[in-house]
């Protein structure tokens, strides 16, 4: 296999992925979450940020930094806009898509 020919497997691999998503995503709902209010009021805050500029030419690290704020962002849009607070916490139902963008940065 020759250096480009791996990524004619990944494409399919990929279509694969994709399907996989398409058959679970029926069957995935959201998924209720504690939060500590100092995250919470942190991911609101993304959310009511105003971005100010046009984007212009990014590095793939800016996109991947900038992805992650938005995925942050739409958290907070999930808390402000059903959070239920309790005392020090936030319980939220968050999409998996939201979880796993979080688990992903974790790591």
């Amino acid at each position: 296999m020759n250096d480009r020919e791996q990524y004619v497997t990944y494409q399919q691999d990929r279509t694969v992925l994709a399907a996989i998503g398409a058959h679970l995503n029926p069957q995935i709902s959201r998924i209720s979450v504690r939060l500590p209010r100092s995250l919470a009021e942190s991911a609101v805050a993304a959310w009511d940020r105003e971005e100010l500029g046009e984007i212009s030419e990014e590095s793939r690290e800016e996109y991947d930094l900038r992805d992650d704020a938005a995925e942050l962002a739409l958290i907070g849009l999930a808390i402000a806009s059903r959070g239920a607070w309790n005392g020090d916490e936030v319980i939220v139902d968050l999409d998996a898509v939201q979880i796993a963008s979080a688990l992903r940065a974790a790591q």
